[in-house]
């Protein structure tokens, strides 16, 4: 049961339009202005849309040439990681002054563990507002936020008054919460798996908590225990101050498509070896490698194979890369090939067997 379990006060901060938000912090003629991070020339991509752009409907990983059609009088600015960088630092010192469980997702946004926290608050909502106000007095930037009583229930809450918001999701009010929810706002449900549950009708979450596991299980496979559980308020994952890496990856995207496998040996060169700077940086190697195929009408493949041991060396990501682009024909030409390692040697391979439960709506705990 629930009441057997530690209960945490778990905040999820992310920052608002962070790429394009520190552009225009940096240049004040452009606050205001839509803006794109990235996505600049024919073959650029958006990393980021000021919410002055997502209004027209641009937004990240749409092309450039896609989001100057929606937007006419959009504004690209060149990313800039070192600043980014820099900047998460900051916004990251911030967080260390409240709590040494911070577990950084990416540049902008991290989950906190306040539970126990340093300047004894127990409220987890003011916490998270005196952290956003911090941000905004000592960075310059707004960040939104969810708090709830765990990860799962905190990153969808922090999407609800975006920008420079934020929700909480008390105990008691966390199973209506979900039941309510729109099935696309579950985070870990994607496009083409909430057009599958819709084909079921599956919308809500009500509708995904009527379904049996057995069920989910058959249609959904290994993530059907994850939908059963999650919708019921159940997340066991911990804010884990050193993330295992789990993956790690390197990709290009081409000026001209390529159609010769010749000029794609050279361009796999290059990634391998920025693969192998990476891996041997981060001191860790890995047993499965992925080719990432993206062709020029933006169809996706990917082929991977899984060798009997652990590496990091050019030659054998390179030699095991080209296999992999000679294992099938290629369905057109190709814009962007990637290669990434996965299986590494620092995943955790301890198996937790939680014991299934549910949660109490009669549970109080301040927030």
């Amino acid at each position: 049961m629930l009441n057997d379990l530690p209960i945490r006060k778990i905040i999820h901060v992310d920052m608002d339009a962070f790429y394009a938000s520190v552009a225009q912090m940096d240049n004040p003629e452009l606050r205001g202005k839509p803006i794109a991070a990235g996505g600049g020339g024919t073959r650029g991509v958006v990393s980021a849309a000021s919410y002055e752009a997502r209004k027209f409907g641009v937004k990240s990983a749409m092309s450039g040439r896609l989001a100057i059609k929606l937007c006419p009088e959009l504004i690209f600015v060149k990313t800039d990681f070192a600043r980014y960088t820099e900047i998460s630092k900051r916004i990251r010192k911030i967080f260390f002054e409240y709590t040494d469980l911070v577990e950084p997702l990416s540049l902008d946004e991290a989950y906190l563990d306040v539970t126990d926290n340093k300047i004894g608050l127990p409220s987890a909502t003011l916490l998270a507002q005196n952290i956003r106000a911090r941000i905004y007095d000592e960075v310059g930037l707004t960040a939104s936020a969810g708090i709830s009583i765990n990860k799962f229930i905190a990153k969808v809450a922090s999407d609800y008054n975006k920008p420079n918001g934020q929700k909480t999701v008390n105990p008691e009010d966390v199973l209506k919460f979900l039941e309510d929810l729109d099935i696309r706002k579950f985070y870990g449900v994607g496009k083409v798996t909430a057009e599958k549950m819709y084909q079921k009708g599956i919308f809500t979450g009500k509708d995904l908590k009527s379904k049996t596991l057995e069920y989910l299980d058959e249609h959904f496979g290994k993530s059907g225990r994850y939908y059963y559980d999650v919708v019921r308020g159940i997340h066991y994952s911990e804010v884990k101050p050193n993330r295992i890496r789990k993956s790690l990856a390197a990709e290009r995207t081409f000026s001209e498509n390529l159609s010769s496998e010749i000029y794609m040996f050279e361009k796999l060169e290059h990634i391998a070896e920025e693969v192998s700077k990476r891996l041997l940086k981060s001191k860790v190697a890995g047993k499965t490698i992925t080719l990432k195929i993206k062709y020029s009408d933006f169809t996706l493949q990917t082929r991977s194979k899984t060798l009997p041991y652990f590496v990091s060396e050019k030659a054998i990501i390179l030699d095991t890369a080209k296999d992999l682009l000679y294992q099938d024909t290629l369905n057109n030409s190709v814009r962007l090939l990637g290669i990434s390692l996965s299986n590494l040697n620092t995943d955790d391979k301890k198996i937790k067997k939680e014991e299934e439960t549910a949660v109490s709506v009669q549970l109080k705990f301040e927030f």
